[in-house]
């Protein structure tokens, strides 16, 4: 396959080279005064789709840039072949070149109808078969028609995966927890420590649980120890011919999955050109599926799909997702700032910062280019956030006054599903406030004066008001949703989706592989026989070998600890 960039390496290309003399224009400019020289500055760079519930809007003014600073930034997407990155992904061509797949996640929510092809082959027939699949037991289970070996109707459902195959589906069901029902709960386990299993179960009906088993292979060493330990407990209370009546795999491994007791009718399949991280759309979306309706499901899908078509289609400079790209190539490559906060103001959107770290982290912490040589600018910044307002009495105090520049997206949501007296007019000026104060900041002369007018003695003030001081010049974008809906969470998640896709063609690295958690998985099946073994640990360093020891001891019957 042909590269979709061009090399040299980015810091040589005419484009960068025009950035980096940009950047120095404007590394002593504030972003308030842009503001002051040109007042209609959000009109100028603020982007927007429409949606039934109103726009969905993107507004970048808050980064130190200008109209300019986007033209520069667009050609250097037009250097790198962005268009042709693009056009490949939406082409079924295997741009995850070191697997040698595609990256095809668009087929999953294409709704127009026509083809879709990579290989040379339609995907779209199988898709609609498999969302046809998931349709009918989702009203099966809703509808009370599939029951558990007792014959009840399925109260619970608990989702066992780990990776894309959790964090997806657990941030999709708790923001749409408005189109749940209050029979029917969705619970997630990913962690191998007991604890997230035995708390989840302890409050569980056996005869009203199903289980989601979800492993592409079905040998995701966690995932398989945590579906034995759910199958044991069922298996106590109902029996083993109950199996097959209370879990359902989403997995292409019919001969494990039928070894576990699960009838193949009851296997949901995926395909290998759909990532962990960006597979909630597929068959690993059932638990969604079951816990806010089809309709919901479709929505999301619909929602995605437009953005889908949204990006495949706008010019860079109309571009949301290129916009909400570019600006984080700005700040974190160009500018140098190692952190990205993501604070959404809506508690709905509680696990979509970690839901976000997978899918920024693993696609773009690389080091090495496509062409297998060393990357020559910053990759993926570090990223992490809290909703809005808890991060206020957490970290912002960082985001104000801390050394670290960390550029920030707020998501804020206007309109709130729980409409109770002021809370949301709360929750909105606090959010619209913060990106004011971290972009306008207070002087020290202000802090001093504005003590002074409360009363405070002179000389107290002129010692507080250093620490009272905000330096300010902080970026932020605001990512302003009308309304929390399947449709706009599906068109939100894409956003991001294709965001760090652009960037990884940028940086000219593969956003779709995760090679790095490789090695930790491979020593960690080494040690596990090793904390059971009296023998020596060999070929180990001396601390690991120190603390297998350490480990052995403490975890010996109480009368043979040393």
């Amino acid at each position: 396959m042909p590269q979709i960039r061009p090399f040299p390496e980015l810091p040589d290309t005419p484009a960068w080279q025009a950035l980096a003399r940009h950047r120095d224009t404007l590394s002593g400019v504030r972003i308030g005064d842009l503001f002051a020289r040109d007042p209609g500055r959000f009109d100028d760079l603020a982007l927007s789709l429409d949606t039934d519930e109103g726009p969905f809007l993107l507004d970048p003014s808050k980064n130190r840039m200008t109209a300019e600073t986007f033209d520069l930034l667009c050609a250097l997407a037009d250097e790198v072949n962005l268009a042709g990155a693009i056009q490949a992904m939406f082409a079924g061509v295997p741009i995850n070149e070191t697997e040698n797949r595609a990256a095809f996640h668009v087929a999953l929510r294409h709704l127009s109808g026509k083809p879709l092809a990579t290989g040379g082959a339609d995907v779209m027939p199988e898709v609609r078969r498999v969302l046809d699949k998931i349709t009918g037991f989702v009203a099966a289970v809703r509808g009370g028609a599939w029951t558990g070996a007792t014959g009840k109707a399925v109260t619970d459902v608990v989702n066992i995966g780990i990776g894309g195959s959790d964090l997806g589906p657990a941030m999709v069901v708790g923001a749409l927890a408005p189109y749940g029902r209050d029979d029917l709960s969705a619970h997630f386990v990913s962690n191998v420590d007991a604890a997230q299993m035995m708390r989840t179960l302890a409050p569980l009906d056996p005869e009203t649980t199903l289980f989601i088993v979800t492993s592409k292979t079905f040998t995701t060493q966690e995932t398989l120890r945590n579906a034995r330990t759910a199958r044991e407990w069922l298996v106590a209370a109902l029996g083993e011919a109950a199996v097959a009546k209370h879990f359902v795999a989403v997995s292409t491994n019919a001969e494990e999955v039928t070894k576990f007791g699960i009838d193949t009718v009851n296997m949901f399949g995926f395909w290998d050109w759909v990532g962990g991280r960006y597979s909630l759309w597929s068959a690993v979306g059932l638990s969604i599926a079951l816990a806010v309706g089809m309709d919901a499901f479709v929505d999301l899908l619909k929602g995605a799909y437009a953005m889908d078509e949204h990006f495949r289609s706008a010019p860079f400079a109309d571009n949301l997702p290129v916009a909400l790209a570019l600006t984080g190539i700005w700040n974190g490559t160009v500018f140098g700032a190692p952190c990205h906060a993501v604070l959404p103001y809506d508690q709905s959107l509680a696990r979509f910062p970690a839901f976000l770290q997978q899918l920024e982290m693993e696609s773009n912490g690389k080091g090495v280019t496509l062409a297998g040589l060393p990357v020559q600018t910053a990759t993926a910044p570090v990223l992490f956030g809290e909703p809005g307002t808890n991060g206020q009495h957490s970290f912002y105090q960082m985001l104000h006054q801390g050394t670290l520049p960390v550029p920030a997206d707020f998501i804020v949501v206007a309109r709130s599903h729980y409409e109770v007296a002021d809370h949301q007019p709360m929750l909105l000026a606090n959010a619209l406030a913060q990106t004011e104060a971290l972009m306008r900041g207070r002087t020290a002369a202000e802090a001093e004066a504005e003590m002074v007018a409360k009363g405070m003695d002179a000389e107290r003030a002129k010692a507080l008001a250093p620490h009272r001081a905000f330096p300010g010049d902080r970026p932020s974008t605001t990512i302003l949703i009308p309304r929390l809906t399947p449709e706009t969470l599906g068109m939100l998640i894409a956003l991001y989706e294709h965001k760090v896709f652009v960037q990884s063609v940028i940086w000219g690295i593969n956003a779709f592989d995760q090679w790095g958690v490789e090695l930790g998985k491979t020593l960690a099946a080494a040690i596990l026989p090793e904390l059971a073994s009296d023998a020596p640990p060999e070929g180990h360093d001396g601390s690991t070998a120190a603390l297998i020891d350490l480990v052995r001891a403490l975890r010996a019957p109480e009368g043979e600890r040393g």
